[in-house]
């Protein structure tokens, strides 16, 4: 380090040190680090905010809604008034729509169980190192979603045979000059049963943070394609050209180097995540004795299991203890239960 260089570290730390000593300490408490009813959740961005889940928080089948991670690119939309929300529906459709919140409601309901989670999840893991928000193992939860079939929607307006993809935005806005949000579905993906378009989070209305009052759910696609605060669908007759999708969350076809620039075709969208497996407890460093039991409470028929990507053996294999309840767009993910009476208690044998 050279002398100037020692110099202007003194200058701001110095600076730094007497703004933090003559600051009041109201005005550092009027700073939020954390949104209400997100205080057990690991802060990794204020603004716009980005919460994950402490590992110890993941060992229940429903996630909380206290305890779900959330993941923003930018700020949450203010001034949201459930009475005067509507979904627009337009593109190449033979019949363009607007409905009301209460519309919505009002169409036949539908509601399953499924898993979001962030395309980062684990990134600080990565070696190298790559850029973005250093998530480690909870940006991921699991909810009871309900609301309409987004095929419902889609067949209501009419599409016509260009469409090829469906659009979807929400109302939040860019910070500065960045791109709005949207996002895009092939038109299989929007039309199929368990996609849907949601207004109920473990049976209560969606709160702010998760997508108040509408938000998209895309079962087994990564949790970018769950477009929240929804507001408009379009129906387009081919991929969407702006930056979230041309560019953004598309990863390479073939091997690379780190860091290496990748010719655009040879990148392709991410839709599915492999899978992860994650033992809460006992939780990293923890004490237990040979003998301990290991399960936090009772198996029941809602424990479930989200399994995708796994040998056809290895399905066969769980079957003699979990069974299948709903199947997704692929034909190889499955979302599966337990059969409780097949299940026994971990135990710890030994070191």
């Amino acid at each position: 380090m050279t002398r100037r260089d020692l110099l202007a570290l003194a200058a701001r730390t110095t600076v730094l040190g007497a703004v933090t000593h003559f600051t009041p300490d109201r005005l550092w408490a009027q700073i939020p680090r954390v949104a209400a009813g997100k205080e057990k959740l690991l802060v990794r961005s204020v603004r716009p905010p980005d919460y994950e889940s402490p590992v110890a928080l993941l060992d229940s089948w429903l996630t909380p809604v206290e305890h779900f991670y959330v993941r923003q690119h930018m700020p949450t939309p203010t001034g949201v008034d459930a009475a005067t929300w509507t979904l627009q529906v337009d593109g190449e459709v033979a019949t363009p729509l607007t409905l009301t919140l209460d519309e919505l409601r009002k169409m036949p309901s539908a509601s399953i169980t499924s898993v979001l989670e962030c395309a980062g999840n684990g990134r600080a893991f990565f070696d190298p190192p790559v850029a973005g928000i250093q998530w480690e193992k909870g940006a991921i939860g699991n909810a009871r979603w309900t609301g309409v079939r987004l095929a419902e929607i889609l067949k209501r307006a009419g599409i016509r045979p260009t469409g090829q993809f469906v659009t979807m935005n929400g109302a939040d806005r860019g910070m500065g000059q960045q791109p709005d949000f949207i996002r895009q579905l092939p038109i299989a993906k929007a039309l199929d049963p368990d996609t849907l378009i949601a207004y109920d989070m473990n049976d209560e209305p969606i709160t702010p943070l998760h997508g108040f009052p509408l938000r998209a759910i895309v079962p087994g696609w990564e949790g970018a394609y769950s477009i929240k605060w929804l507001t408009h669908l379009s129906v387009i007759d081919k991929e969407f050209d702006g930056f979230w999708v041309a560019t953004g969350y598309r990863y390479p076809t073939k091997i690379v180097a780190p860091g290496a620039a990748v010719d655009p075709k040879d990148m392709a969208p991410l839709t599915g995540l492999v899978v992860k497996s994650l033992i809460t407890r006992p939780l990293d460093a923890a004490v237990v004795a040979p003998g301990g039991k290991l399960v936090a409470g009772p198996m029941t028929q809602e424990l479930g299991i989200l399994y995708a990507d796994m040998d056809p053996a290895l399905i066969a294999s769980a079957r003699r203890s979990l069974d299948v309840v709903g199947h997704y767009a692929r034909p190889d993910l499955f979302q599966l239960r337990t059969n409780a009476a097949a299940l026994k208690p971990a135990e710890l044998v030994g070191p």
